[in-house]
């Protein structure tokens, strides 16, 4: 019988001195992170505690994930979950195309470069399959030109996420000028990190990757009162397992009831696993 291991994590806020005093306060993130460890639960995954807030450091990230591939063998699942902010730093090694920037989760006390999750990706044996929800903004550069795009009072209208003055709280996306900080001032470890690390070896994964993100690359992901905008909408899809579609459906789904400037995205990685993606989420 196959093995489903699950690791959520959850950041409703990140170290200030780890980000040069900025806090990253967000309402909806641990609650993503404990519903969907209740819906694997539900579902027969082995569970392993969420990883909370100041307990999300890139340590135990990488701890978890390394445990996990050392568990799961071909036809084991992993399902991965992140709910927090979405950061870039500069791409060095050539292995992003169109912006040169690298997404990031913002983690407790750092970042974690997309590079470095690809990395651990490749350390997973081949045929196990990996499906990863990620609840983030991934593109910075949209959030510094929100404003534009939907003001304060629009956003509460949409998303229903409190006081329209706070839009700090709304979009999980890290602040230009703090992720502009932030690389400046520990730009050695994140180059240290992209520099061991070649575009041919991140393509060297032999685990099938099924990742479906909040939105797109140059979007952003709304925080919620009790949910994200994004894993809101997948739990109403999913009615507590009476949706019995695919992965594929399930994204199609979801897609439907998002607003247009917040279209998730369906990504496929790793190993070629077509049948994959036809199967029925959750299931081990």
């Amino acid at each position: 019988m196959a093995t489903g291991i699950s690791v959520h994590i959850g950041l409703n806020q990140v170290d200030p001195a780890a980000y040069d005093g900025w806090s990253g306060e967000l309402n909806a993130c641990e609650q993503d992170a404990t519903d969907m460890a209740g819906l694997a639960d539900n579902a027969g995954f082995d569970v392993t505690d969420p990883l909370m807030s100041p307990a999300a450091t890139a340590e135990a990230v990488i701890s978890a994930l390394e445990a996990a591939a050392g568990r799961l063998v071909r036809g084991d699942i992993l399902f991965l979950t992140y709910s927090g902010h979405g950061g870039q730093v500069p791409d060095l090694n050539h292995d992003e195309t169109g912006d040169r920037l690298d997404e990031t989760w913002v983690l407790y006390d750092r970042q974690l470069v997309d590079d470095e999750l690809f990395d651990l990706f490749g350390k997973f044996a081949k045929g196990v399959r990996i499906w990863m929800l990620s609840d983030s903004c991934h593109s910075g550069t949209v959030a510094r030109e929100l404003p534009e795009i939907l003001s304060a009072r629009e956003l509460d209208r949409r998303f229903n996420t409190g006081d329209p003055d706070e839009i700090g709280r709304k979009i999980r996306a890290m602040p230009q000028t703090v992720q502009s900080t932030v690389y400046r001032r520990d730009r050695e470890i994140y180059d240290r990190i992209q520099k061991a690390r070649t575009a041919k070896d991140l393509a060297r994964i032999e685990a099938s990757v099924l990742q479906i993100s909040g939105c797109q690359d140059n979007q952003t992901s709304a925080d919620g009162i009790v949910n994200g905008l994004f894993t809101g909408t997948l739990l109403e899809v999913w009615r507590g397992g009476a949706f019995a579609g695919s992965y594929r459906a399930l994204h199609r789904e979801i897609v439907k009831r998002m607003p247009p400037d917040q279209s998730p995205n369906l990504f496929l990685a790793g190993a070629s696993n077509p049948p994959f993606a036809r199967q029925r989420p959750f299931t081990i």
